[in-house]
């Protein structure tokens, strides 16, 4: 465990933010119009990315103690030793270096006095090769057909983040190549994921550090029986037709996929930050192209950069971090919503949400303490407009108030010519301008339930292109804005514990399974479970 440091609740800055908050009496409408430079305050505007925090209930005063606690509890030194290498995940005693997988600065990245860089660029020399081979036709399927479809079979981190930037890169997809990931061990999305696939045209990625995932190694039988069911079953089909994502070369060999197929990945890079490892690299560079997947990695970096090197009060990761921490702990909002005012960025609430909720849902800190505070806030969120139309009734007129990121784009993706006075990017922008003003300032109506409270907060994230590069941008904006809560709290938010009973729990029910299979009188099947889940159990066996 690491040396103890005074819990965040105990430092002046939070003593300080508790004061504030008791006098607070928010009212954003009379604060816009009583500051005219409120948007010079509360917003942070780069090259790449607007950020507007102009809607959110704080003052100066409030802005100014969140920053002191970020000096109190020494953020810097932790940022500083994430991209150092040291190893901050100390429950498992680790480095946590994603950054180096994006790292364009030319510099060495050492981990215990070694250069990191060369082993990186080694695999990204491998998938660029690999990835141009297969677009190309220079490695075809087993009857010479090319390798047009691509399977990725993972779960969790293995999937999440590489399926969110598939998307939103969709545009950018090398004509004729097609990504699908099956993550559900449902066999629904096993067979609508395969159904209209031609086997011979496929090639599909095994996406597991261990080779030992429950979930995905069922999945990956599953494939490989369809595969072998169709194309026969020669060990040259799982040779031409099979690749993985591995660090197990024995079990990957023992699968049948021959080991120059297999691209790696370290300890180091944890699984819901692994999109710009091999992880990701190897899907979306057969998919988007290598050159699309590079663009990604320099998104990544380029948010990197501003987080390790600008000042907290220009720091976009860090302010939204803060602003978070602000929410959750003194103004009681656990709950926050994702919308971005673009479809190809349907499936960035959903890896949000893991990367979020699996890193800082904790409840001790680094020292194994228990927290006397919140951690961690739960995340969902959908598309604007269809948002607007499914749950913005409660964020407008409910009881409880949630935070929303809003998310545009100036530049649409596809351009639609339509008869009307403005086009279709511009309809939907009209939304993402107009929802944040109803939401802070409400409006007053003799009828009550027409009545809006405002004072409902928001941040506005603006971008120019929905791109590979935004992609990339938005990811790692995410992975620091997470990490910087993290350190702030004091907790460890690169291990994930919380996952590990439920999956013992699940092992011991899949023995008791295999046994019924045997013998549905033998007694140990139920022996030992509590009475409701021996009965349900009882009930599903039998069907």
């Amino acid at each position: 465990m690491s040396e103890q440091r005074t819990p965040v609740n105990e430092t002046k800055a939070w003593a300080k933010l508790k004061n504030l908050r008791k006098k607070l009496e928010p009212d954003l409408k009379n604060w816009f119009e009583s500051d005219p430079r409120r948007r010079e305050h509360f917003s942070q505007s780069t090259d790449h990315v607007l950020f507007d925090y102009t809607r959110q209930l704080i003052t100066e005063e409030v802005m100014d103690t969140l920053l002191e606690l970020a000096e109190e509890t020494d953020l810097k030194s932790s940022i500083n030793s994430m991209f150092a290498g040291e190893k901050i995940n100390v429950t498992e005693q680790r480095s946590v270096l994603h950054t180096a997988l994006r790292n364009f600065s030319g510099n060495n990245v050492y981990l215990n006095g070694n250069d990191v860089m060369p082993d990186i660029k080694a695999v990204l020399s491998k998938i660029e090769g690999f990835s141009k081979k297969i677009i190309n036709g220079e490695l075809l399927g087993v009857k010479g057909d090319k390798l047009k479809n691509i399977v990725s079979v993972g779960i969790g981190g293995s999937y999440l983040g590489p399926e969110y930037l598939a998307e939103v890169s969709k545009a950018s997809a090398i004509e004729g190549m097609n990504l699908y990931f099956i993550a559900n061990v449902d066999p629904t999305d096993f067979v609508r994921k395969t159904e209209k696939l031609n086997p011979a045209e496929t090639l599909v990625i095994i996406v597991s550090k261990t080779f030992t995932t429950a979930e995905t190694m069922a999945n990956a039988r599953a494939v490989k029986s369809w595969m072998t069911n169709s194309l026969g079953d020669d060990p040259e089909v799982i040779k031409k037709h099979f690749i993985a994502v591995s660090t197990a070369q024995k079990r990957v060999e023992e699968f049948g996929i021959d080991p120059e197929n297999m691209f790696g990945f370290w300890d180091w890079v944890g699984g819901r930050f692994s999109a710009t490892s091999a992880v990701g690299g190897v899907p979306l560079s057969l998919y988007l192209g290598y050159d699309n997947f590079v663009e990604i990695l320099k998104g990544a970096f380029w948010m990197d950069q501003h987080f390790q090197n600008q000042p907290f009060e220009k720091n976009i990761p860090v302010l939204a971090g803060l602003i978070d921490l602000w929410n959750i702990n003194f103004m009681g909002y656990k709950t926050r919503a994702i919308v971005p005012y673009s479809q190809a960025w349907h499936k960035y609430a959903a890896h949000c949400q893991q990367t979020e909720m699996e890193s800082n849902g904790k409840s001790v800190d680094l020292s194994g303490r228990s927290v006397e505070f919140d951690t961690g806030e739960v995340i969902f969120g959908e598309p604007g407009t269809n948002s607007q139309h499914s749950y913005f009734q409660l964020l407008h007129q409910g009881s409880s108030i949630v935070p929303i990121d809003f998310i545009g784009f100036i530049n649409p993706q596809y351009k639609v010519e339509s008869n009307e006075e403005i086009s279709l990017h511009e309809e939907l922008m009209t939304n993402f301008f107009a929802q944040p003003d109803a939401l802070a300032f409400g409006k007053e109506n003799e009828l009550p339930h027409k009545v809006f409270t405002g004072n409902r907060p928001s941040n506005v994230f603006l971008l120019k292109n929905q791109n590979p590069f935004a992609a990339g941008l938005l990811l790692s904006l995410l992975e620091h804005r997470t990490a910087a809560k993290g350190f702030i709290w004091g907790i460890n938010s690169f291990d994930q514990f919380g996952v590990e009973l439920g999956k013992e729990l699940g092992i011991n029910i899949r023995e008791r399974m295999k046994l019924y299979k045997k013998d549905p009188a033998n007694p140990e099947v139920f022996s030992g479970l509590n009475v409701s889940t021996s009965e349900l159990l009882k009930s599903f066996m039998e069907g």
